[in-house]
């Protein structure tokens, strides 16, 4: 791991992940969250905030980054939430078959790499009444804006930390056994290639 990848991009993605629109969004979706929950990509712990601690008996918090988690600990401990930091990708989720009650994913499926096996995997160790609760930005309605997320996510993709501007995200949990009957979409405040954003819950087939 390069200089830029271990210091510099921990930082960054807190900063830009932490604005004022995508902090909107994370309080829409995040106090549904309730019993065991496993956060995927629980990052600098920017989520930690919005937990209902009365709701949460427990929190996993899955990222493949220790340098984020240094981050996510203060909030975790100010906030008297129980966390558990698990340092793994999302790929391989080191927990047992219906482990969790709820899932909580923001900001997550973009950076993912193999993200079919990954949303495989959230299906094995969620319990089949639980919940998955996900905002994520992702690929645009409008033609002209995909044109331009397209172009650029090679780029994007490498200063970004594995980010995709593009990632279908409707299809994606169609695809791995997810159905979602509250979607939710709207362009928020920015940079619109960046800025499409979908959110809901969504449990298995």
């Amino acid at each position: 791991m390069g200089f830029y990848d271990k210091y510099l991009l921990p930082k960054l993605v807190h900063f830009t992940c932490g604005q004022n629109p995508n902090m909107r969004q994370r309080e829409k979706v995040v106090p549904l969250a309730r019993g065991r929950v496993l956060e995927v990509g629980i990052g600098s712990g920017l989520n930690i905030p919005f937990y209902d601690a009365s709701k949460v008996e427990h929190l996993w918090g899955l990222d493949p980054s220790a340098e984020m988690w240094s981050i996510a600990h203060k909030n975790a401990s100010e906030h008297h939430i129980d966390t558990e930091f698990i340092q793994s990708g999302a790929e391989a989720i080191p927990l047992d078959n219906d482990s969790a009650d709820t899932v909580i994913m923001t900001y997550t499926m973009c950076s993912i790499p193999d993200i079919r096996p990954a949303m495989e995997e959230i299906r094995r160790v969620l319990k089949p009444a639980g919940k998955l609760i996900f905002c994520e930005h992702g690929k645009a309605p409008d033609e002209s804006v995909q044109r331009w997320q397209n172009r650029l996510n090679p780029v994007w993709k490498k200063l970004a930390g594995g980010c995709n501007l593009n990632r279908p995200i409707p299809e994606l949990l169609a695809q791995t056994g997810f159905r979602c009957t509250d979607m939710q979409t709207m362009y928020l405040p920015g940079w619109r290639p960046a800025t499409f954003n979908y959110w809901g819950t969504a449990s298995t087939f």
